[in-house]
């Protein structure tokens, strides 16, 4: 495995369409690696290729909604497709590429997604809060789409702040 560069917002390939993937091989194994290991020591929850210059569909996630005691652990996605949303959930969200920036994002609560694995076998997975939050955009990279395209505004840094303060859970006396 290798870390690999995150481009950045500017670069021309986080605008383009990927291709899907069509070859399950040893080189779609180690991108998917590779990804997981540069999402790992960027401390991102999700990457997809474009982010690293590849133009195909495969994106990594990282799945946090697990039980006490359990580590998250990394849902790797080939071709994915949503096909199922529910309800919504709105605030504030960044990327990896686009070090330092949070927008205003709303985004569906569930989201149900269809892919395929690293040797071609279809699956469905489903993602609640940031999971589903994760999955739409990082879907949304393999059509050329940033989070800037979708969010309301972009927060200040107080603003940020302020939002995280709120959702501490106050400490018992």
């Amino acid at each position: 495995m290798a870390l690999r560069n995150i481009l950045k917002q500017g670069d021309e390939t986080l605008t383009k369409h990927c291709r899907p993937v069509t070859d399950f091989n040893d080189r779609l194994h180690t991108l998917l690696d590779d990804m997981a290991e540069t999402m790992a020591d960027a401390d991102g929850v999700g990457l997809a290729a474009p982010q690293v210059g590849v133009l195909r569909r495969a994106v990594v996630v990282l799945e946090t909604n697990v039980e006490e005691g359990e580590e998250p652990y990394i849902i790797e996605l080939v071709n994915p497709e949503i096909v199922e949303t529910e309800g919504e959930q709105e605030g504030p969200e960044g990327c990896l590429s686009v070090p330092g920036v949070y927008g205003w994002v709303k985004r569906p609560e569930y989201a149900r997604v269809r892919a395929q694995d690293r040797d071609g076998e279809f699956f469905e997975v489903e993602g609640y809060g940031l999971t589903a939050r994760a999955f739409c955009h990082e879907i949304a990279h393999l059509e050329g789409q940033l989070f800037l395209d979708v969010s309301e505004r972009i927060l200040s840094e107080e603003e940020l702040e302020e939002y995280y303060a709120e959702q501490e859970p106050e400490e018992a006396e």
